[in-house]
């Protein structure tokens, strides 16, 4: 139970702070690089490993920066969404159904050329595996094509489960219609002699008769 709270916490401080994120992805490539290649320094594959994360750093931020636009200008809202969003829970309050839908439809347009990136992962990890099973030794050729295996794994399996969530979430939000909409009002029938005319008739009156 408590190994569950405990976990539940780190999820949601991590979704919170970007920062974190990227700090333990920096540490996680800097401890496998030294775990296939030994022999530099730690600082020095940390530093090299940093540099080399730049661009996806930078598009990690940019990316982040859009979906908090999306969710309502803050880390919270964003984390709420995105904790409903992987529970498969459909907002109910108007103004967050709205932010979902922008959210998903954020996702789902960034997400569009998923497996043509899948691909070209895969051409690079495996032409990256097989220089090093070419330049180096047995165990560099081991850990990379053991390293090429779960990560391209582990990012078929991810890409499927994202995309049938967003897909799930945005069926669910089309089928309930527009969150601001309000169900039209009935009118009351035509009263007759106003289908032709789309007025009310005109009451006659009968005349009075004049006295003597």
């Amino acid at each position: 139970m408590r190994l569950g709270r405990g976990l539940e916490r780190a999820d949601v401080f991590l979704s919170r702070h970007l920062w974190a994120q990227l700090t333990l992805s920096v540490l996680a490539g800097c401890a496998l690089t030294m775990l296939i290649f030994p022999g530099p320094s730690a600082l020095s594959v940390l530093v090299r490993t940093a540099f080399t994360s730049v661009a996806g750093i930078a598009v990690v931020v940019a990316v982040r920066r859009r979906e908090k636009r999306a969710a309502g200008g803050s880390a919270g809202e964003l984390v709420t969404l995105d904790r409903a969003l992987r529970a498969g829970e459909v907002p109910t309050d108007p103004a967050e159904r709205e932010r979902m839908r922008e959210l998903v439809g954020q996702r789902l347009h960034r997400t569009r050329h998923r497996v043509a990136a899948l691909v070209v992962f895969a051409v690079l990890f495996c032409a990256v595996t097989a220089s090093v099973a070419l330049t180096s030794g047995v165990r560099q050729a081991v850990g990379m094509a053991l390293l090429t295996v779960a990560f391209l794994g582990w990012s078929v399996a991810n890409s499927n489960l994202q995309n049938r969530r967003l897909l799930t979430m945005r069926a669910a939000l089309e089928a309930d219609g527009p969150a601001t909409s309000a169900p039209p009002t009935a009118e009351p029938p035509p009263r007759l002699g106003e289908e032709r005319t789309g007025r009310r008739p005109t009451p006659h009156f009968p005349a009075e008769g004049r006295n003597g």
